[in-house]
């Protein structure tokens, strides 16, 4: 009778761990099953955002390079590709993505909020970053792809920067928007495509001068460093947020 008693209690007490479990387990799968819904919807309404919505983000992107409005990231960019020529074109790619690794970190964290810095100070310093690599050209005594691998460090370094100032430009119009993952893409590959053609239209040029004129390569790069410095030096002048 005993053993009889003991029997039950331990039954019953199987049983209720048995019913806990079950229930426990339809709770974790039915979460699953919704968060895989939740996940499965967002990814579809992404890849069905409207055609003409990555369109807008594209060309925003493009015009922050190419437009005359965009002075100082293109002189940031031929400030960069000017010690390169036409037969570097590895280093040169490694230049670029060193570049939109950097900016687009900023990019990303400034417009989701994550870092805020005063517009001000991010429009001064980044005519500064020009200054810093002109002058680092002026000084350059050879061309040796050693040599010029510090150009890596800048383009990485002050891509941060410039990123701040690409976010200062679209954060209002990505934070109403449902699909900030696709317009953040947009407005990144349209700045790339702009960046690539402003590298191209430099390498060209290269291109005639080192071989139909009879310009070195050390004054060509003294006389674009030269340039982009005074430019550079003028804006940031302007810019002195105090």
């Amino acid at each position: 009778m005993f053993l009889k008693t003991k029997w039950c209690k331990n039954s019953n007490k199987f049983g209720i761990y048995r019913f806990l479990y079950r229930i426990f387990g339809v709770f974790v799968i039915k979460s699953i099953i919704l968060v895989f819904k939740l996940f499965l919807f967002e990814v579809v309404s992404l890849l069905f955002m409207p055609l003409q919505d990555f369109i807008f983000y594209f060309k925003l992107g493009w015009e922050h390079i190419i437009s005359i409005d965009a002075l100082d990231h293109q002189l940031f960019v031929l400030a960069l590709v000017a010690i390169y020529s036409y037969k570097n074109l590895k280093q040169v790619l490694i230049l670029v993505t060193a570049f939109t690794i950097g900016h687009s970190l900023t990019l990303l964290l400034s417009v989701l909020d994550y870092i805020r810095f005063d517009s001000k100070w991010v429009e001064f310093l980044i005519p500064c970053t020009i200054v810093v690599t002109a002058v680092s050209n002026l000084f350059r005594k050879n061309f040796s792809l050693k040599s010029i691998k510090i150009n890596y460090s800048l383009a990485l370094g002050f891509g941060l920067i410039h990123g701040m100032g690409f976010a200062n430009s679209i954060r209002m119009m990505l934070a109403k928007d449902q699909n900030i993952g696709w317009g953040l893409f947009g407005f990144n590959v349209g700045l790339e495509a702009g960046q690539i053609f402003v590298v191209t239209i430099v390498l060209l040029i290269t291109f005639l001068i080192f071989n139909y004129t009879r310009i070195k390569r050390l004054n060509w790069v003294l006389f674009i460093s030269a340039a982009v410095f005074s430019l550079a030096l003028k804006m940031a002048l302007e810019r002195i947020p105090f």
